[in-house]
């Protein structure tokens, strides 16, 4: 059984790892439901769209994830402002156009379906800027034969910080995911490299920065493990990690997924 996100990253690590594809009969467990709820602040824009998505697990080979329609969608703050997401018809898609993000408030999901009610509350966490200046070295990688950029960022030394990182590159078909926090460069100036022999002049690369909640870390962390994508030869068997939602009419019936509020910032560079 695969939610989206482990599909990613088993994905990701299945083309990397094998040329030849051998596919083993799996049993395929009852559809159980998933809400990615991820509300991303890109700095430099309002915030106010926003999107929540639900689909449910399929079966372990296939590429697609069948969509949720017919779900109440609110998201309430501690004032209690009540933010709707409706549904573009037919796609589990849930889109709310006047949402307003605020760092260090705490929100509450609540996604009603088929007369159960999931929810989950979370904080929205800032995130510093990704500093302008970018160093590329063209010697880089562990052999001194990859493209690689450097990029840093301030922590903020009065406070535990934890980070996710994304980078999208033409070299990859996955985008390149790594959680991270601030336990030994606490109030440091911390710096991310990334390196592909593959990368090219003219090569555009996408990072994002997002500010995550201490408990989403471990989440993620765990996530990466259970898909198969950061322990190496030695990993733990891939399975399923449980977020922070909860179903309050039938606890047995969870739900997959997480519901966090992060600010992003957003650099592109260009491989010269």
């Amino acid at each position: 059984m695969r939610n989206r996100l482990e599909y990613l990253f088993a994905a990701s690590c299945f083309l990397l790892s094998c040329t030849k594809v051998v596919e083993v009969d799996l049993e395929t467990a009852e559809p159980k439901l998933v809400i990615d709820a991820s509300i991303d602040w890109v700095k430099g824009t309002t915030g106010n769209e926003q999107k929540v998505k639900l689909s449910t697990t399929t079966g372990y080979y296939s590429k697609t994830f069948p969509t949720v329609s017919g779900a109440d969608i609110v998201i309430t703050n501690s004032e209690n402002t009540v933010f709707s997401f409706t549904e573009s018809p037919g796609t589990g898609e849930y889109i709310c156009s006047g949402f307003h993000p605020v760092i260090g408030e705490t929100y509450t999901l609540k996604v009603v379906l088929n007369g159960e009610v999931y929810t989950a509350t979370e904080t929205c966490i800032g995130v510093p800027d990704i500093e302008d200046s970018i160093v590329q070295n063209n010697n880089g990688g562990f052999g001194g034969d990859e493209m690689e950029i450097a990029y840093s960022y301030q922590d903020n030394g009065n406070e535990e910080n934890h980070y996710l990182h994304r980078i999208l590159s033409p070299a990859s078909t996955f985008p390149d995911y790594k959680a991270q926090d601030d336990a030994n460069s606490q109030g440091k100036l911390m710096q991310e490299y990334f390196s592909d022999e593959k990368l090219k002049t003219g090569d555009r690369i996408n990072i994002r920065l997002y500010g995550i909640s201490k408990r989403y870390y471990n989440y993620f962390r765990k996530l990466l493990t259970a898909s198969g994508a950061g322990a190496g030869p030695f990993q733990t068997t891939p399975g399923s990690v449980r977020g922070n939602i909860t179903n309050q009419t039938h606890s047995a019936n969870f739900a997959y997924g997480y519901f966090r509020l992060s600010e992003v910032d957003v650099k592109d560079y260009t491989i010269r």
